[in-house]
This record gives structure tokens, sequence and C-alpha cells, in this order.
């Protein structure tokens, strides 16, 4: 019944989306490009989904054992392997669309945080001709590592409001602002995330930053519900491990950027449709200042 209900909401969707792009697409002088397949664009992206929900650590296995064999009445148009990976460039920018429309609601308390999405072992940096020109090296809290790093945006329900995905040597800071142009109320961050200019744009939007001090800063007020909100900023770490441990958008597999996105993409999606997400129950009677030590 759950894979009836996601094909359903991924056709209509697709029946919108190539209404809108197909007149928009480039043709060339003999043969359009992206020609009519037997496996259609939302079999194609329901499967991704599939793929990301089941467990699964490789996508070859998943399709041969799963899919030819389990699911071949549900897919009757199903082609092979070598063909299907072909078709996954197609799905990347549908796939984006349908995750910013399942986009969840803000409810005024909002948790932002980058992740690492490492693409080779460091010893393979070098090596690695995949992802060059745009990946990059950089060093987080846990060492160096070469990829890109995933930002994102959560409400207290656990349901993602904004994501973003850049090489890994951007500044958090710099995609912020991006990424929560319709949050308001709160915003919770790591100390990545001071910035007195980016305090100041948010705030003018009514979109308050709260960040744990640094060592050296000055002891400030601060509410005592803000306090509470930042020791329950865990909630989007344990979002961040359940995509790569759960949904598997980070391995070192991958022989394209589009397939790496469109990786990245359902396995967001298939997070979205997680009936049970970390979640807060945050229920805050008054407001009373104290003082950060």
């Amino acid at each position: 019944m759950e894979i009836l209900a996601l094909f359903c909401e991924i056709d209509d969707f697709c029946r919108v989306f190539e209404k809108l792009y197909q007149p928009r697409a480039l043709k060339g002088q003999k043969r359009c490009r992206n020609r009519k397949t037997k496996l259609s664009l939302s079999e194609v992206m329901t499967i991704l989904v599939m793929y990301h929900q089941s467990g699964y650590r490789n996508l070859k296995a998943f399709y041969l054992e799963k899919m030819c064999l389990q699911h071949q009445a549900d897919f009757p148009n199903l082609c092979s392997y070598r063909r299907f990976v072909q078709l996954q460039s197609r799905a990347v920018l549908p796939l984006f669309f349908y995750l910013a429309a399942k986009r969840g609601a803000c409810t005024g308390i909002s948790f932002i945080d980058a992740t690492a999405l490492k693409v080779c072992h460091n010893l393979r940096i070098r090596a690695h001709r995949v992802f060059r020109g745009s990946a990059a090296r950089t060093q987080s809290s846990t060492g160096w590592y070469y990829g890109f790093k995933l930002h994102l945006a959560i409400n207290e329900c656990g349901e993602i409001l904004g994501f973003y995905v850049t090489a890994a040597n951007v500044d958090e800071r710099s995609t912020a602002d991006w990424i929560s142009q319709d949050l308001w109320g709160k915003l919770v961050g790591d100390k990545g995330y001071i910035s007195q200019t980016l305090f100041s744009k948010l705030m003018a939007r009514g979109l308050q930053l709260i960040t744990k001090l640094k060592k050296k800063m000055h002891n400030r007020l601060m509410l005592l519900e803000d306090k509470l909100l930042l020791r329950k900023r865990s909630i989007i770490e344990t979002v961040n491990d359940q995509l790569k441990n759960i949904s598997n958008i980070e391995h070192t597999r991958h022989r394209s950027l589009w397939n790496f996105l469109g990786n990245v993409a359902a396995g967001l999606i298939a997070y979205s449709w997680k009936e049970k997400k970390p979640s807060l129950n945050l229920k805050f009677k008054r407001a009373v200042p104290s003082i950060v030590l």
C-alpha cells in the first residue's frame, strides 16, 4: 500500500512537471533529447526513493534482488540495470522539484546545520576524478575530508524546511540566509553560524538567530527558552545521522555528479516519507531571562 501511495503521488507530480518542462526542453535537428522509454519518469523516481527506504547499501543489489525478483509485477517495464543507471540523470531535476514540494511548514522554531558528504577516502583524493572541479577538501569537527556539504534546516517536528548542497569548503553562514528565506521566529544553530552581519540580516525580516557563545566572547542575557532550545539542537544532528545511515545519502561509489545529486535528493525524499521522525515536545509557558555562563 505504501508503494502504491508513493507511486501515485510521484506520478501526479510528474504529469504536471512534464507538461510544463517538455516545451522548454532543448531539441536537436534529427532527434529529440529525452526520448520516451518504456520505464516512465515516475517509475524511475519511485524506484530510487524505494531504494533509500529499503536499507540496502548498494543500488545494483537492490535493483536485481528486490525490484527484478519481488516487484516485477508492480513494474512490468523494468529494464536492465545498466539502462536504469542511464535513466537516473533524467530524474535529478524532477527529484529536486518534488523534494521542494514536500517541505514542511515553519512553526516558529527551526534548527539549522551542515553535514559532510564524503565522496572518497582521504588516501584517494589525488586519484579521484569523478568530482574533480566540483568537490573540495576541508576540515570538519571529525577531521579532513574530500567531498560536499549538505546544509539543512528543519522544524521541531523533524520536517525538512530548506536544503542546499555545496562544495565542502563553503562557509555555513553563506547559505544560511538562502535556506531560511521562508522561516520566521527562532533559528537555532551551532557556533559556526556566529556572525553579526548574518544576525542583523535575519533579524530584519523577523528571524532570530540563536547560537552558543565562543570562549572569548562576552556573556550576554539570554531567555531561558533560548537556552533550552540550544540544548535541543541535537535533533538536527539526529536527522543528519538518519539521512546518512538509513537513507544512505553518503557513499563513495558515485560515477557522475548528476547521480550524486539524484542520490541526495532521493534520500531526502525517502526521509520525508517516514511516519516517525525525530521530534521535540516543546511547550514553553513563559520566557525568563537568564545569564549564559
